[in-house]
């Protein structure tokens, strides 16, 4: 999978070996046609090179599915349960492997290692619930309208799948997606985020340890444009699979819908969360810090709005902005830090320029704002946890996903002005609502517009049993997670058996 190069030089002025990876394509480790390949660093000290991969092409898109498409052949007639055993074992060796591959991800995407560890038990416990489903693949069975007729429903498999991933969880989305799929019997090409493809390698890795056969699953490193473009558009993939940006999956669809393949789009969000004048302050205070800035608010499902009503707005800011400023911010390795770096230079970037955006739009700075660029913050894309107050809901920074450690606070009169500014965006993926009213979280779990509505906690996390996804511009509906990406990644076919030893025609020969 990896061999040692010379690189250098390092925080020490002298050179290192760094592991460069290979692609895998039909269970073989291979360099990209191009012969060309890119850096991966640390974001919290960019001296620390993580790994080198594969600048791959469309060529090398061609072969991983050429070979998940033969692979599919035989991969689709092992029976689910044989194919979920794989999956199984692959949990097992993940959770012995939790701390190696925390530490990896850490390195590579920035977030503490609560964090990351957590990440790698997401994939775990994926795994062990699409173990689970390769036993209850169930399918319908149901009387026929007619006599000495049977019928029923069963799931079968797709195809040859393309999956684009995304860097914030760069071990639990992977999973999300390639369980699912070759448990329901697909083969897949993965295009893992150009900024964190050792964790999907780790993954990879572990299934293939476990037994997976070749070109079951293939990896093909690279960038948008040489890798995803062309495995999105390939003709003999049959579903793409992409988590990412509003724009991209928009390009993404129209390309999708060009060959009608299944297509499931997991995009942005601006997550509201509603705090009312009977909510457990300390409670909604410590869920406000948690959803907007762990992972450095870079998640789709980020507590990026806070809507609190004002009996207690005035006190919810001055606690809410102490709390933020103690934020200990700085590389993710360190046990105590609790918030890491941006995960590149240009996010850094995007999220600097909506802070100047916020303050010419009118909105109060009340901290943060700025990049960390001294001691131990010189070599990497820190930025001090940043909070806006009185926005106005219709500011840019309360419309647009920043994808940042960037928190606006919101009046709001009551219940329902909260939910209308709530559900006045875009998005819908998460929302959150904190009250001691049990009427008014009915209400609020009735008519917020999004996907998932938290009470009395933050708009973040998700249980792998259940449907995750959400509304409007937040995807084109699919779920993942749960039943809802067994839905996704099978296709339905009805089977009619008829031992009446006649031609039966159904609504003809009904008989009376």
């Amino acid at each position: 999978m990896a061999t040692d190069v010379l690189t250098g030089p390092t925080i020490l002025g002298t050179a290192t070996r760094t592991k460069a990876y290979k692609n895998l394509i039909d269970g073989e480790w291979v360099e990209s046609s191009t012969g060309e390949t890119f850096e991966n660093r640390n974001p919290a000290d960019t001296r620390d090179v993580v790994g080198i991969f594969q600048k791959s092409g469309p060529a090398d898109v061609e072969a991983a599915v050429e070979a998940a498409k033969h692979a599919f052949k035989k991969w689709r007639l092992v029976p689910a349960p044989r194919r979920a055993e794989i999956v199984y074992r692959a949990a097992e060796i993940l959770q012995g492997s939790k701390e190696e591959f925390a530490r990896d991800m850490t390195r590579e995407m920035g977030k503490v290692l609560d964090e990351t560890r957590g990440d790698v038990q997401e994939a775990v416990d994926t795994a062990y619930y699409m173990a689970g489903e390769g036993r209850r693949m169930f399918g319908p069975t149901t009387p026929s309208e007619l006599p000495n007729k049977f019928a029923m429903a069963i799931r079968q498999p797709l195809g040859v799948c393309g999956l684009i991933t995304p860097w914030n969880f760069p071990m639990a989305i992977p999973s999300w997606k390639l369980l699912p799929a070759i448990v329901c019997g697909n083969t897949c090409v993965i295009k893992p985020a150009q900024d964190t493809p050792l964790s999907t390698f780790n993954l990879v890795r572990t299934l293939v340890d476990a037994g997976l056969p070749k070109g079951v699953i293939n990896i093909v490193t690279g960038f948008g444009p040489e890798v995803g473009g062309p495995l999105s558009e390939h003709p003999d993939v049959k579903a793409v699979s992409l988590t990412g940006s509003s724009a991209v999956g928009r390009i993404v669809g129209q390309t999708a819908a060009k060959r009608f393949k299944h297509c499931s789009l997991e995009l942005g969000g601006k997550n509201p969360m509603i705090v009312l004048d009977d909510a457990n302050l300390d409670l909604a205070i410590e869920g406000g810090l948690w959803g907007g800035f762990g992972t450095t608010g870079q998640r789709c499902t980020a507590t990026s709005r806070i809507i609190v009503q004002k009996g207690v707005y005035g006190e919810f800011i001055e606690r809410y902005v102490e709390r933020a400023r103690a934020l200990k911010v700085g590389n993710g390795m360190d046990e105590e830090t609790q918030m890491g770096p941006a995960v590149n230079e240009n996010q850094l970037a995007t999220d600097l320029r909506y802070v100047d955006i916020g303050k010419a739009e009118g909105a109060r700075l009340k901290c943060g704002g700025n990049r960390l660029t001294s001691g131990d913050y010189a070599h990497g894309f820190f930025m001090e946890p940043t909070v806006f107050a009185d926005v106005d809901p219709k500011m840019r920074i309360a419309q647009e996903e920043i994808f940042g450690p960037v928190v606006s606070i919101i009046p709001c009169e009551d219940l329902e002005d909260a939910i209308e500014i709530a559900n006045n965006i875009e998005y819908g993926l998460s929302s959150s609502l904190y009250t001691k009213d049990v009427n008014k979280a009915f209400s609020a779990m009735r008519d917020l517009e999004a996907g998932i509505t938290y009470i009395n906690a933050p708009t973040i996390g998700a249980e792998v049993h259940l449907p995750f996804g959400g509304v409007k511009s937040t995807g084109n509906g699919h779920r993942e997670g749960g039943v809802g990406a067994i839905d996704f990644f099978s296709q339905w076919k009805a089977v009619y058996v008829d031992y009446s030893d006649t031609l039966q025609r159904a609504q003809i020969d009904r008989g009376e």
